[in-house]
């Protein structure tokens, strides 16, 4: 029989010529076993595959099988992973070299005769595994193995060798894997083929080129983020925002929005990308305000998501402006505070509430926009026995500042904690210095909280133009709000940017007020509304876009959460739905709570010191001793906000100061001495670290992947260390504020950067994280399945957001479990008692909560049921913020419009823009 195999190498021949162009010329079907996916796909580049009926390609995109199981994921997961790994090995210069290589690799992945289809590296992570089968019309095969690439260089200059055999049972063996691999694949991300389009198209433009199009500006600038080169990109809810501040300053001159989204969909990316946009616009610097807390997460999104640089105002380890690489530009006095070194300066709230020299001269800066995060927290306080409203310190500065920026954008998940008229209280805010917000003060009937909210809400009416008039002059809606305004505005003859008249419904012609008439008497036909629940500031000027309306939109993925202890868990270690509680806690409580009544005896308003002492001993027995140890410390303020990662805490000491803290815990000094010696002989073992490992080890969940929060670093470095205690060969991350992250391994500390723990997250290489809440905002942990809070945060917004850190977009699992973590009969116990009962849904878990639970609802248990059975959000006139702005979800027609834009700013020019400092006055130097 004659030798049917022949052997090809490019030592002795131009294989380019001799071999795969001639066998693929005339085939009909063409199946390849191929390398990895990117240079695989680029392989494609042929005259002859587009001739060719089917092609099929299957690769490897060295991803983790997990990241393209379809049982467990979206597509939209998939989707992500295989376009990180496409940027992972992106290389510009060969995009603009080889531009026509990228437009016919598009047109063959648009064609409809190929399909590819990618493999894990478990199942494949092809070395040197290539081979393919082609079939010619008359059935005849060929069919090879060889090292061979179709490239450029794979043809014409790399070293490459083909074993060719075109016997029939060769065929159906090299089918046969590649029938194994292709069942294994997923198909080749649309994702992938669209940035492949995008980028065959792509081409640089000016800031200034686009300041035409703002959206088509704000599109240039995230295309090509970091954000967007992981496949994630801004969600349509928050492009659907940066619409609404453009549209606002479009139509308005300045854009006065609350951005009241509930927590998890995102509010952080939606006011920074709409930062970004008003300083590239030139509208001067943006000054972001949130609690001291949140200043490093601010400044670690805007640059590791959207690759925008900014300054954080620090007051340790030395005061002053520190940049997003670190860099500290010192203090010389309180007026370098308007001398930020970049174009986003990011500020403690807690320096507004102090006052100071410091806030007195951010009051007297000029801004292009100001974005204040946590805005709940500027509240003007009501009370029985109060005459009148009383403005907070926050809300004091909030009023100076709001006439000094142009666009003002307010975010917080609870416009409404208590009373309803907060929320307006809010929207008097946005309306200091723009009359078309509230109209004019002095004229204006919504300036008046208590008739505009019972109008909005429908529990009053405006029969006919006479009474609605008063509401709609002042101020006037904008002509493309509505068609009745657009005839009102050309009736009165008023300018687009004036948003007042004096003149009256005698002014208007007969058919602008039969207009009006009918559409008061019956409302919005295609929303069947009442016609000004719908038109008026509250709808014009707050988005809110809730998790389940999301949900029911295909953009986030349903996840249940199972909630444990669970009944008749591990009796050894629980009791009822809490942790068994050690018999020293009672001592320990005794002593915090006379500590707790000497406070309040001596100075008014310090009653969190004792619920801090109360949460912390809760904690742990570990948290317990450090704090007591820390309070009878010599204090000082630097020391005080360099030691303590408790949120809580952090804003008190700013707002009462640190002298008068110092002095009010040394006081009771004696009171804390008893409850350190209490602890301290506590030698015993601490339960809560019986339940973690309980959970870790006879639950499962250590395979599932954990992520164990503690409000408190003490908690989460010793639970860390107990686990890494009883697992030594389990690497144990935890995650915490700066300087304090790092990984234990069979009980050996080794610091380690918070990023290079959010990667081996996702790499899981780690499948234990400690984390405390500090830490915990924008923390993505998709790949873990499961969340122990070792302690339960007195703050329903804090819990979520720890759920939010594995129920979230990508999450691997369709249900999580959660673990809360208390001890049986103590306070801790009865506070999550009354929250569980929020829980029950396993899909909403908490829904509307109160912000925060107040420490006077502690002392008195049974007021929190009280307050929270009389929380409620449905006060706030929620369905005109779902009609208005709910369904409010895309930019463009396709939903796509972003992903292929194609006009791309250059990160250089635009961080040469953002780092211009300020001149001294708050505006641009």
């Amino acid at each position: 029989m004659p030798d049917l195999i022949s052997r090809f190498s490019s030592r002795s021949q131009r294989l380019s010529h001799v071999f795969l162009k001639d066998r693929l010329q005339g085939a009909e079907t063409y199946d390849r076993i191929a390398g990895y996916f990117r240079s695989s796909i680029f392989d494609l580049i042929h005259e002859e595959i587009s001739t060719i009926g089917r092609v099929r390609i299957v690769c490897n995109a060295d991803l983790d099988p997990r990241d393209l199981t379809a049982a467990t994921l979206s597509q939209k997961a998939r989707d992500q992973a295989q376009v990180e790994r496409w940027h992972e090995h992106g290389d510009d210069i060969d995009a603009l070299l080889e531009r026509p290589r990228w437009r016919r690799l598009h047109q063959l992945l648009t064609s409809g005769n190929v399909q590819i289809r990618v493999v894990s590296r478990d199942n494949a992570p092809f070395l040197h595994g290539k081979a393919g089968v082609i079939t010619r019309p008359d059935g005849t095969t060929s069919s090879f193995i060889g090292s061979i690439n179709e490239t450029a260089n794979g043809w014409a200059q790399s070293y490459e060798m083909i074993w060719e055999d075109p016997s029939p049972e060769a065929a159906a063996w090299v089918r046969s894997e590649f029938d194994w691999l292709w069942k294994k694949g997923v198909p080749l991300s649309q994702a992938v083929i669209d940035e492949i389009g995008r980028t065959a198209e792509k081409v640089e433009v000016q800031v200034e080129e686009m300041k035409a199009d703002p959206i088509g500006l704000a599109k240039s600038v995230t295309v090509e983020s970091p954000l967007a080169r992981r496949g994630e990109g801004l969600a349509p809810w928050q492009k659907a925002f940066v619409k609404i501040f453009a549209e606002h300053d479009q139509n308005y001159g300045a854009a006065r929005l609350l951005l009241a989204d509930e927590v998890g969909v995102g509010k952080t990316l939606s006011m920074a990308a709409t930062g970004a946009l008003s300083v590239l616009m030139g509208h001067g610097p943006l000054l972001i305000l949130c609690p001291a807390t949140l200043t490093l997460q601010w400044q670690m999104e805007l640059w590791d998501k959207l690759g925008l640089p900014s300054c954080v105002w620090a007051r340790a380890p030395q005061k002053g402006w520190v940049d997003h690489l670190g860099h500290v530009y010192r203090s010389r006095d309180p007026e370098d505070i308007l001398r930020c070194p970049a174009q986003i300066g990011i500020v403690s709230t807690g320096i507004l509430v102090r006052g100071g020299p410091e806030a007195q001269a951010l009051m007297r800066g000029n801004y292009g926009m100001i974005a204040l995060d946590e805005g709940h927290k500027a509240r003007v306080k009501r009370g029985i026995g109060m005459d009148e409203p009383e403005p907070g310190k926050l809300y004091q500065a909030m009023e100076r500042l709001a006439g000094r920026t142009r666009h003002l954008v307010i975010g917080t998940a609870t416009p409404i904690q208590t009373n309803r008229e907060e929320i307006w209280d809010l929207m008097k805010l946005l309306a200091y210095g723009q009359d078309h917000v509230l109209g004019r003060p002095s004229v204006s009937r919504w300036w008046d909280s208590e008739q505009a909210l019972d109008l909005i809400a429908g529990r009053t009416n405006l029969p006919d133009p006479e009474a609605a008039w008063p509401w709609l002059r002042s101020p006037l809606p904008h002509a493309r709000e509505a068609a009745v305004f657009r005839y009102i505005r050309e009736d009165l003859r008023i300018q687009e940017n004036d948003f007042f008249t004096d003149k009256g419904l005698v002014n208007l012609e007969d058919f602008t007020r039969g207009e009006l008439k009918d559409l008061l008497e019956n409302g919005e036909i295609d929303r069947k509304l009442p016609f000004m629940r719908f038109h008026n500031p509250l709808g014009r000027h707050v988005v809110l876009r809730r998790r389940k309306t999301l949900e029911d939109a295909g953009m986030m993925d349903r996840i249940a959460v199972n909630i444990h202890p669970q009944p008749g868990a591990a009796p050894g270690v629980f009791e009822r739905s809490a942790v068994r509680t050690p018999h020293f806690y009672d001592q320990a409580y005794e002593q915090v709570r006379l500590f707790t009544r000497a406070m309040k005896a001596r100075q008014k308003g310090t009653g969190f010191l004792g619920n801090l002492m109360m949460q912390r001993i809760c904690s742990s027995v570990a948290s317990g001793m450090a704090t007591a140890t820390k309070m009878l410390e010599n204090r000082r303020e630097r020391l005080l906000l360099e030691e303590t990662e408790d949120p809580d805490l952090i804003e008190e000491i700013e707002a009462i100061g640190a002298a008068e803290y110092a002095a009010a815990v040394d006081r009771e000094a004696q009171h804390l001495e008893r409850v350190l010696e209490v602890l301290t002989s506590a030698r015993q073992e601490d339960p809560k670290g019986r339940a973690v490992l309980h959970y870790l080890d006879q639950e499962g969940w250590l395979e599932l992947g954990s992520i164990i929060f503690s409000q408190y670093y003490d908690t989460a470095r010793w639970v860390g260390e107990l686990i890494s205690e009883s697992h030594p060969v389990e690497p144990v991350a935890v995650y915490a504020g700066v300087g304090k992250s790092g990984i234990l391994l069979d009980g050996e500390w080794r610091s380690i950067d918070r990023e290079e723990i959010k990667r081996g997250v996702k790499e899981r290489k780690l499948r234990v994280v400690c984390a405390t809440d500090a830490a915990c905002e924008g923390l993505n942990l998709q790949t873990l399945g499961t969340l122990i809070n070792v302690d339960l945060p007195w703050n329903p917004s804090r819990l979520e957001q720890r759920i939010g850190r594995i129920k979230r977009y990508g999450q691997q699992r369709r249900e999580v479990d959660m673990a809360n973590l208390v001890y049986a009969d103590t306070v801790d116990e009865k506070v999550y008692q009354r929250l569980s009962e929020r829980m029950q849904d396993k899909y909403d878990i908490l829904g509307s909560l109160p912000d925060t639970i107040e420490d006077d609802w502690i002392e008195d248990i049974e007021k929190i049921e009280e307050e929270l059975k009389s929380f409620t959000k449905p006060e706030s006139p929620a369905d005109v913020f779902s009609l208005r702005y709910g369904d409010f979800l895309s930019v463009d027609d396709t939903g796509r419009g972003w992903e292929i834009w194609t006009k791309v700013v250059a990160r250089r020019d635009i961080e040469e823009r953002l780092m211009k400092p300020w001149n001294g006055r708050g505006t641009a130097g």
